[in-house]
């Protein structure tokens, strides 16, 4: 694999960048892989990335039905964090930033990684003491976190409107928290994984899966059929139409959750921003774009676009946050198919199926868990059991009743 570095750089400028070797093959498909792992996204890609480092299973295919990180990896607002409620989930979200804290060395990428902080505001006297016990938990956790006044937010953020239809009262902030590139966790993740050897085809459908005496021995695909005896799906809003073909269902409804970029403006603030009473969270790029997100759609769908309701909502949350950015032009928007289960927590583990293992469930946050999503993904798959961070996130618990639910966490539903 090329290494990126400044000498590179100046080497390929020479040669006015024509001599950069492409960042992943495309080779054809195999008749037989020990592991296939179906979905082309941040997870998927991880997992078949960690098979190899961490566990020295290279023999993978990586099966995407459109392009590499054209699902939700390349569909969402880039926020990573780890302000959640219960411990389970801080040890798994906190496990997946430590992982993007490192990952640009690692992989020898630029994620773009900004931790300039996450701060959710509080606009009435309830929420502060929902915050207050957010705060205690997350303390309770070992997840570093602020109180901030009103007054220490208007500070950091001199732009903002404190004096809305909902007024600000202060907040909590995660300073570790921020956004990275999307698209370049996809990308560096393929990169990484090629230089072990790992197919990765893309425009492949999976349409069924050999099943024998209840495990899993073969892959039938667009593009041919597969001889294996483990499969990892990662698929995100399509987990349940994955279930369905292998003959099992999954307790997952998928949605659409849109997405906006606008113009490209000067610095106005580094900070993440999310508040519960507008429904919108806001970061600006090192583009200088305005990224802007809200809460789901409200019917299921399996569209990645969304509806003139939701748009219109958080447009008028972003104005009443800042007016003065009133006239701002919206560039583009997106949607993404997002996975959610009844108590906001992921399904990482085994499935029915022997051999057949799977990742889902994330809603909206699957892309702040992407590193830990294929860690443990990639963990239970080699060895069979789950890592101590996802042994409670087993589709079991949809029997026991031992949910962990965490819809409330970060302020908004999900």
């Amino acid at each position: 694999m090329q290494k990126f570095s400044i000498l590179s750089l100046a080497r390929n400028a020479i040669s006015h960048h024509r001599n950069w070797e492409k960042s992943w093959r495309s080779p054809d498909l195999k008749d037989s892989y020990e592991v296939v792992i179906v979905g082309g996204g941040g997870h998927g890609l991880a997992t078949a990335y960690y098979l190899a480092k961490e566990h020295g299973m290279t023999n993978v295919a990586v099966l995407e039905a459109g392009w590499i990180g054209g699902g939700n990896t390349g569909r969402n607002t880039s926020v990573i964090r780890s302000n959640y409620l219960f411990p389970e989930s801080a040890d798994f979200y906190d496990f997946a930033l430590k992982l993007y804290e490192d990952l640009g060395q690692e992989i020898n990428y630029n994620i773009m990684l900004r931790q300039a902080g996450m701060i959710t505001l509080m606009h009435d006297r309830h929420q502060i003491e929902g915050m207050r016990r957010n705060l205690n938990a997350m303390h309770s956790n070992g997840i570093a976190a602020d109180w901030l006044s009103a007054e220490d937010i208007k500070k950091r953020i001199p732009e903002i409107n404190m004096h809305g239809h909902y007024p600000i009262l202060g907040g909590i902030c995660q300073e570790r928290g921020g956004i990275a590139r999307h698209d370049a966790i996809a990308w560096g993740y393929a990169r990484a994984a090629d230089a072990y050897g790992i197919d990765i085809i893309q425009n492949c459908e999976v349409t069924g899966f050999d099943i024998e005496n209840g495990a899993v021995t073969g892959v039938q695909t667009s593009r041919g059929h597969i001889k294996t005896g483990k499969v990892g799906v990662a698929v995100a809003g399509h987990s349940s139409v994955i279930a369905e073909k292998a003959g099992f269902s999954l307790p997952v409804t998928s949605y659409c959750l849109q997405a906006w970029v606008s113009e490209p403006l000067k610095p106005i603030f580094s900070e993440t921003l999310m508040s519960p009473s507008y429904g919108s969270y806001i970061s600006q790029s090192d583009k200088g774009e305005m990224i802007l997100g809200g809460s789901l759609d409200l019917y299921p769908s399996y569209a990645q676009r969304g509806n003139i309701g939701t748009i219109e909502h958080v447009m008028s949350s972003f104005v009443e946050l800042f007016p003065q950015l009133s006239r701002v032009k919206m560039m583009r928007s997106w949607g993404g198919i997002v996975d959610v289960v009844r108590d906001s927590t992921p399904i990482i583990g085994k499935t029915p199926v022997e051999g057949m293992y799977i990742n889902c469930g994330f809603g909206t946050g699957g892309f702040k868990a992407t590193p830990a999503g294929g860690w443990t993904l990639a963990h239970t798959i080699a060895t069979g059991e789950p890592h101590k961070l996802n042994e409670a996130f087993s589709l079991e618990r949809f029997k026991t009743g031992r949910m962990i639910d965490e819809a409330g966490a970060a302020g908004i539903a999900h």
